[in-house]
């Protein structure tokens, strides 16, 4: 019987796949490995049921929820904490363009209790000096203390001891010829170097003179720069008009700078003649209701420039003047954007501020 070709081809293939199969199984064996299977599988592990798998998910969303709720409660709280400092830096964000805009940042500020309110004030008298000039602040003519270049020893010394000033500018026959300026320090130096001698001139500094019209954050700059305490103020027609001095100005910044030894309230009202006062403004109503016997109301203001500012419905400038109870002719000699700070009181059936 004749075997089909294609049979045999068949059988001889199984037989070679056979060889080869136990061939595998040997070298494996030599090898301590078991022949490749399938994917292995932990026999503990049980599958998911679908109920299982969603109490998973739930489980997984709820923490997530919790997660994002306690990253967002800090993140509400520190706004809540740096909303004013958020606000101060956003309004500096794009630079302010001008004075006004600059003023209005530290209003918000203020309005905003980032800072209190004497930082305020302060920072408020760095930009009034920058527009305020010289006559604005200066002591006014009829104030100023002098010495003459003739005057004794004694007379000088007298005059320092009432007065109590440390510098004095030393004129002529009057007001308008100014010779020097004298220091008082200078003068007990002289005298322990001079006990028998007496002449002004030796000892006396140069004046510094000034026009009126100076901006005062140029003339503060100047007294730092030539490092000077006082300057005589002129007008256009090189006449006296009044002296500042570098505590006048930093006066505009921080407010009244009080003497060494000034108890407070005293020399608030100056007689310059048995009809005419120079008043500070933050003289008690009280103090001034006894000095001349009135009776105005201290329940809507303290002080007599309080007084004067509710009186006007504004707060007055320079040179403006006020009558009170009919008689009290005031006029205003010191002011700036903040407060009245001198007023010169002439009593009523005389010429109005006639003094200058």
């Amino acid at each position: 019987m004749k075997q089909d070709p294609g049979h045999l081809a068949n059988m001889r293939d199984d037989r070679v796949n056979k060889q080869d199969e136990e061939k595998e199984s040997a070298v494996s064996a030599a090898a301590g490995t078991e022949p490749a299977a399938g994917p292995e599988r932990d026999d503990d592990t049980v599958p998911e049921t679908e109920a299982e798998r969603g109490d998973s998910d739930a489980a997984e969303q709820a923490a997530s929820a919790d997660g994002s709720a306690s990253a967002e409660e800090p993140e509400e709280h520190e706004k809540e904490d740096d909303g004013i400092l958020d606000r101060f830096f956003r309004l500096f964000h794009s630079e302010p363009k001008d004075k006004s805009q600059l003023a209005d940042v530290i209003h918000e500020a203020r309005e905003s209790e980032i800072i209190d309110e004497n930082t305020h004030d302060m920072i408020e008298g760095v930009f009034e000096i920058s527009e305020l000039r010289v006559r604005d602040i200066m002591i006014p003519r009829s104030q100023i203390i002098v010495v003459h270049d003739d005057d004794t020893e004694e007379n000088i010394l007298s005059i320092i001891a009432s007065s109590r000033h440390s510098r004095y500018p030393v004129v002529g026959e009057d007001i308008d010829e100014i010779r020097g300026l004298l220091i008082a320090k200078d003068l007990l130096i002289y005298r322990n170097t001079h006990p028998k001698t007496f002449n002004i001139r030796d000892f006396m500094r140069p004046a510094t003179v000034i026009p009126e019209s100076v901006r005062v954050d140029r003339l503060l700059r100047k007294f730092q720069k030539e490092r000077y305490h006082l300057a005589v103020v002129v007008d256009e027609f090189g006449s006296v008009s009044g002296l500042v001095t570098i505590e006048d100005v930093l006066e505009q910044i921080v407010g009244d700078i009080a003497d060494e030894g000034e108890k407070k309230g005293t020399d608030n009202i100056k007689a310059v003649n048995s009809s005419s006062y120079l008043i500070s403004g933050v003289t008690p109503i009280e103090d001034f209701n006894e000095k001349f016997g009135t009776e105005f109301s201290n329940d809507d203001a303290e002080t007599i420039a309080g007084l004067i500012i509710k009186t006007c419905g504004h707060l007055p400038v320079k040179g403006e003047t006020i009558v009170l109870a009919g008689k009290f002719k005031f006029r205003v000699v010191n002011a700036d954007k903040r407060r009245v700070k001198q007023l010169e009181l002439r009593l009523g059936g005389t010429e109005i501020f006639s003094v200058n």
